[in-house]
Order: structure tokens, then sequence, then C-alpha cells
């Protein structure tokens, strides 16, 4: 198997995290089941030829013919568990199976002791390709990275690896080429499929001067890239980052499951030795040793529990394997569990509900040139990377301009402020000219749209309307979230008016809405709603957001082009930037924890049904092989379940 298995205190846990090397060739799966196959070809052969009393089956035929097909097949499991025994790690499934395995060829049960390992090592084969699955939904976004890159150098092109380019350097992507690392287009336009980043197919016109970003296609014609991130710095570099360290983050549960196992597995064998010794000071004559030992046997194969330590962090991995392939990055399994708990989604506006993606309007100028306006204004807000400066900036184009500025000051929940040349400009909200007390026109408050006030020198000048659209699945994803039953509440917090906050939560169906909040006034909107005893998960995607999500209960960011903060400080990222894939999130995640817990309540409770009626001797070495490997298989099976669900 790819994964490794990690042994501490006794307790044997498999390492997903684990990657095949590249020189290692990855195993058919049909392979992996000939010896399985064989074995269980010559034990039924075996079996029928002592049914049958056949001739020449007769002492030691079948030691030597059961035998064979023991060491054929559990060979390795034998192995493991003597470098575990020399390590001091006794109590862990290996030595589990060996001891029981081993013991029913000393009482002479050949046929049931090949038949447990037979069955253990075909539970170990399906649990294989059960977390092969998970991890080829994982992997499947490793795909979007590029392996080569043409790089400009003294006007030829070189290919390299996109590790080995440095910021600054200029490389080159042909049509139907992935962008591969982070950078400034050069080129006058670029037609770019965002989709790996976005989810959004449709393609995307890019201008120079521009952001573009790995993973982003190439549509029409060669184009030119300024690099701006190393490779390790990309956004895509991250985002894959983090669904690597995710599968190593352990959930409470499956905490939990290692604790007991650490007590369990212990207890187990020495009541397995208990069950030997203590019979003989009640029974004196009457005790048969080969009877209680062969009870014990069973007893032992009976307590293994890789059901439930196979079965567990497999349905966690499963989760986080079926989020990933629906563009939703877990940074952990404990944030499956989370979502489970989650009562209240708050939300930002700009970003996750709107496409951030602003255009001017219109432009009113009063007592003041209006060419100036704009251009004093785009010139101030070049300085900002607030998707509304960017509109200003993008209608301006002032690349031209002969405007220097100076003493340039973003202040956070109002806007910007500066000296350009000889004027002093505020550009911001109306909050802002409020907080210098410079006089507007009052009316400006109760405009819906989303408007910019300017102030030169000191004296109201005009303002500029932007506009904003929602998200095409907006709409679906509020709908989406009343309609999962533990959701009690949908809040939408956001710096903007509000009345444009409040047109907006009208036409989703928000049930909550709050406006004019500074970054500080989110916390404290969020803290009001934990004291109440909510669960929270707030999701954004700005630089402003880090705070908040941070805070909250669980944190989800808009990953496909939201900032690096926000991305770093969430605990799940949502890469296509949809804002219906938060009620996927938490579906996954109720979805995850049902299949824990019913694979939890199956092997206990199958398990202590067999441990009792093994003991009392009404079950056989083959009813121990159902109890021990059916459960398990039963549940990877169940466990398999989340990665064929639909979430849509």
């Amino acid at each position: 198997m790819n994964e490794e298995y990690e042994c501490e205190d006794g307790t044997c846990t498999i390492d997903y995290t684990k990657d095949t090397p590249k020189s290692e060739k990855p195993v058919s799966i049909n392979k992996a089941y000939i010896i399985p196959i064989i074995s269980l070809f010559f034990l039924l052969l075996g079996i029928g030829f002592d049914y049958f009393d056949v001739p020449f089956f007769k002492a030691p035929v079948p030691l030597i013919w059961f035998g064979f097909i023991y060491i054929i097949i559990g060979g390795p499991i034998i192995l493991k568990a003597a470098k575990l025994i020399v390590k001091g790690a006794i109590y862990n499934e290996f030595v589990l199976m060996s001891v029981a395995t081993l013991g029913a060829f000393l009482i002479g049960s050949y046929e049931e002791g090949v038949a447990v390992m037979l069955f253990y090592v075909v539970g170990e084969l399906f649990q294989e390709a059960a977390v092969n699955k998970a991890k080829r939904s994982i992997e499947a976004l490793l795909k979007v990275q590029v392996e080569e890159v043409s790089v400009l150098e003294n006007g030829n092109a070189t290919v390299k690896h996109p590790r080995e380019v440095e910021v600054g350097q200029i490389i080159q992507t042909k049509p139907g080429e992935k962008i591969a690392l982070d950078g400034e287009l050069i080129s006058n336009d670029a037609i770019l499929n965002t989709a790996a980043l976005t989810g959004e197919s449709t393609p995307n016109t890019i201008i120079k001067g521009e952001k573009v970003l790995a993973g982003m296609v190439n549509l029409n014609k060669v184009i030119e890239i300024k690099v701006t991130s190393k490779f390790e710095d990309t956004k895509l570099s991250k985002i894959l980052k983090l669904v690597q360290e995710a599968v190593g983050r352990k959930a409470k549960t499956q905490l939990l499951i290692s604790r007991l196992a650490k007590i369990y597995t212990p207890i187990v064998f020495w009541l397995a030795i208990a069950l030997i010794i203590v019979p003989y000071f009640f029974l004196g004559d009457a005790y048969v040793f080969q009877m209680w030992f062969q009870r014990a046997l069973i007893f032992l194969v009976i307590s293994c529990p890789c059901a439930l330590v196979i079965s567990i962090p497999l349905g966690y991995f499963g989760g986080i394997g079926a989020a990933s392939h629906n563009g939703i990055l877990f940074k952990g399994s404990n944030f499956l569990d989370l979502m489970t708990k989650v009562d209240t989604v708050v939300m930002d506006k700009t970003g996750t509900l709107t496409k951030g993606v602003f255009e001017v309007q219109e432009i009113v100028a009063l007592n003041f040139d209006k060419e100036l306006l704009v251009e004093l204004t785009s010139v101030l807000e070049a300085n900002s990377t607030h998707p509304i400066a960017e509109a200003i900036v993008k209608y301006a184009e002032i690349k031209k301009t002969n405007f220097k500025s100076t003493n340039v000051e973003e202040i956070s929940g109002y806007g910007m402020k500066g000296n350009i040349d000889d004027y002093e400009v505020l550009a911001g909200n109306t909050k802002l000219l409020e907080k210098f007390n410079i006089p507007y026109d009052l009316q400006l408050n109760s405009n819906t749209e989303t408007i910019v006030v300017i102030a030169i020198n000191k004296i109201f000048a005009g303002y500029i309307t932007i506009a904003d659209t929602l998200k095409d699945d907006a709409k679906k994803a509020i709908i989406a979230l009343h309609n999962i039953k533990n959701i009690k509440e949908v809040v939408m917090l956001s710096g903007d008016k509000q009345a444009v906050v409040d047109k907006i939560a009208k036409q989703l169906g928000i049930d909550k809405a709050i406006g004019e909040l500074l970054p500080e006034d989110k916390i404290i909107e969020v803290e009001k709603l934990r004291a109440a005893g909510r669960t929270i998960a707030f999701v954004g995607d700005g630089i402003n957001d880090a705070p908040v999500i941070t805070i909250a209960d669980v944190g989800l960011a808009m990953g496909g082009l939201g900032s690096d903060a926000a991305i770093e400080t969430a605990d799940v990222v949502i890469q296509t930037d949809q804002p219906s894939k938060i009620a996927v999130a938490i579906k996954i995640g109720n979805a995850t924890n049902k299949i824990i817990w019913q694979n939890i309540t199956l092997a206990l409770g199958v398990k202590i049904l067999v441990l009792i009626l093994g003991a009392l001797g009404m079950a056989t070495l083959w009813e121990a092989v159902i109890a021990d490997v059916g459960v398990a298989l039963l549940a990877i099976l169940n466990a398999v379940r989340i990665q064929r669900m639909k979430w849509n």
C-alpha cells in the first residue's frame, strides 16, 4: 500500500499524507488481487479435500497445504508484526492478527487460520482501493500545476521548471497552455479560462498590466507575463499545500478512537489470557485447555479494532476528498466536524455574494472640472487594491498622468487620503467626510448605489457612482442554506451603505443585513452572535475579512481570487468562489459525521455481541472472521459512499 502505518504507544494509524515516489509505478489494483484470489482458490480446494476425505489429504499434508497458503498471504503481516514487536509496539492489529491465526494453527484449525488472514488482507486491499479513490479526488487538483514553463532570456525561450523561475523574469504561454506562475500581463491583451480558480467557465479578457494567476488557461494567442510570485508563493500552490496539509489534521472523533485503541488493545490481550487461565480455578478436572485456548483465540480475532482504526480516518479522508472534488478545501478533518455544529452563517457582501467587479456608472462634479476630478481621484485610488478603487483607476486610464501622489493613507473602513501635487484629496464613503468635518449633500446617504464621495482641499467636490453585480449562484446559495435543517439564520455584514445592503438582502432573501460596518464592527457583530450561543461560520474574501474569519467558529474564504490573508486564516477555502458551495461544505460535513458514527455504532455493536458469544463458546473462528473482517468491509464501503453522493 502507498499509505504508511505509523505506530506510537502501541497504536497503529495510517498516514495518508505520504506521497508515492515518482519513480514508483502505482500497482494495478487487479494485480494486487491476484495472490488473494489464488490463495482463496487453494483454500477452498483444501477445504473440499478435507470435507470429502480425499485419501492423499492426510496428516501432515493439510498442515503443509494450508501452511504454504498462510505464508504466501500472511507473510507480510507477520513481518510487520515482528518489526513492531521489536520496536516495543505489541498492542496493534498486526500482532493481534498474527497471534490469533498462528494460534489457530497450533490447535489444528488450519482452514480458519488461513481464512482469517486471507479476509483480513482482502479487507486491507478494499481499504487501499477506497483510499485511492478519495486520494484521486484530491490529487486531481495537482494536475492544475504546470511542470514546464518557457522563460524568455536574451530573446530566447528556455524551458524550465516553474520552481527555477525568479520574480521579475518574463515567461511565455502558448494557446491552450496553463499559466505556470502568478504575474502581470505584458502583452496587450489575453483571453483566459479561469475555471480552475474561480469555477467560472466563461472566458475572461485580461488587458496589459492586469494580474494573471497560475492555473488559468491561455485561449487565443501567445502571451508574455512578468512573474510577480515565486512558484511556492502562487495562490494555486498555497491552495494545494492546504489540501496536502488537511489530511494530516485529525478530528476529535478520530483522536478519540486513537486514544481508545491504546486502552482497548491491551485490555483485550489480557482478557484473552484471563479466558485461558481463570476457568481452570473454577472447573478443576473438567477444565479443557484446548477449548479455552480456542475461545481466547476467537476472542482475540473478534476484538481486533481494524474496523474502527481504518474506517474512521478513511471516512474523514473521503469527506475531504469529496469536498476537494467540489472545489472546497478543508484544512483539517476537525473542521468537517465543526461544520455539523454551525447554526448561523455570516457573510461579507463584496466578493462573496457579489462579483466584486465594479464599473463606473456616473460621475457628478460640483463646482469642479469633471475630468480633473476623475484624474485626481484615480491617481489617489491607484494606491489601493480595493475593487472599487481598481474600477476608478481602470475607468480613468491614468497611466500617462503627470500628477504624483504623496502622503497617501488608506483609512480602513473609510477610504483614501493623500496629496496629489498641490491638491489634498479625500475619496471614500460619506463617513470619511464626516470624519474630517467636511459638509456634503446628506441625500447621498439614502442613495442605494455604491458611491465614492470626493473632497478636494477640504471641500466636497462630487461623487462617482459604482455598480457591482450579484454572483450568478448567490440566490441559489441563500435558498440552499435555508433548506439545511440546523441553519437558523443567514446574516450579511458589509461596510457598504445600509440602503445598498438592505436592497441586496431583499433580493436574496437574507434574514438579517447590517451595513456601514468597519472591520472591527464586524468582529463585534460576530461576537454578539457567539454570546447568544450561536455557532458561527463566517465567509469572506478580502484582507479586511481576515480578523473576522479568525474569530469565527469556522472561517471560510473565497479562495479563487480572494486575498492571501483571508485564505491563510480560513479553516475552509472555497476554491471556486461560488457562494453556493457554502451549503455544499455544510452538507459534506454533516454526511461525513453521520457516516463516521454509523461506522462506530456498527463496529462496536457487532464486536461486543460476538465477543460475548465467543467467550461463551457460542462463536467459532468463522463467526470471528465475519465479525472482524466483515464489519471492517461494511464500514469501509459505508465510508466510500460519500464519494458518490450528489451535493447540488
